[in-house]
């Protein structure tokens, strides 16, 4: 998968609290126009909502939950999240890593998230059924795990209702498409919501 550069909003203003997004090529709008990524979305129906947050979109096309993990204490460092919102482990399943791997780095992932004062929100992600069912089950089963374990809210399926729908999918059929961005912030929505403190645009 190609590598695409993170990017991040304007802010709305010089403090506003920050929602990292920590991702792979799912948030990196991977195959689409940038403008059109649930990313941009959630950021237009911030403003709408006149809640002041800055997103600081650090998703990158094949990245793993290790990748992730390793680059995570700059970001901390440099954006000083309020929230992060872990999307990973996809490109771990896609290669078959042991479960034992993503449930570790994930689970580090987000108590140096807490220890540095984040919020966190973890995408919970499926495999495409051709990997049998004892190894997409025990994948699904590991964010569950990791969630209930660190205390941390869930989005229990990040692409529910899309990939079943080829309509909504790339050629790939592993990436969803521009008309499946909507629905992916949809997915995003109920677990981001509760999180946000409500800050408003002056």
């Amino acid at each position: 998968m190609a590598m695409e550069p993170a990017s991040t909003s304007e802010p709305a203003t010089a403090t506003a609290p920050r929602i990292l997004i920590l991702g792979d090529s799912l948030s990196a709008a991977y195959g689409i126009d940038q403008n059109d990524s649930w990313v941009s979305l959630l950021e237009q129906r911030l403003r709408a909502k006149g809640l002041a947050y800055r997103v600081v979109n650090a998703s990158i096309s094949g990245e793993t939950t290790a990748g992730g993990r390793a680059r995570l204490a700059r970001l901390l460092a440099e954006h000083r999240p309020s929230l992060v919102l872990l999307e990973l482990g996809a490109n771990d399943g896609l290669r078959g890593f042991a479960f034992g791997v993503l449930r570790d780095n994930l689970t580090t992932m987000i108590r140096e998230a807490r220890a540095a004062g984040s919020q966190v929100l973890l995408a919970g992600l499926r495999l495409p059924p051709n990997y049998g069912a004892a190894y997409t089950d025990g994948f699904q089963a590991v964010f569950r795990e990791v969630a209930n374990a660190e205390q941390v809210p869930l989005i229990p399926d990040f692409l529910a209702g899309i990939p079943e729908d080829r309509a909504l999918m790339q050629a790939d059929d592993l990436h969803p498409n521009t008309a499946a961005q909507p629905l992916i912030l949809e997915n995003v929505w109920p677990g981001l919501e509760p999180l946000l403190s409500g800050t408003r645009v002056p």
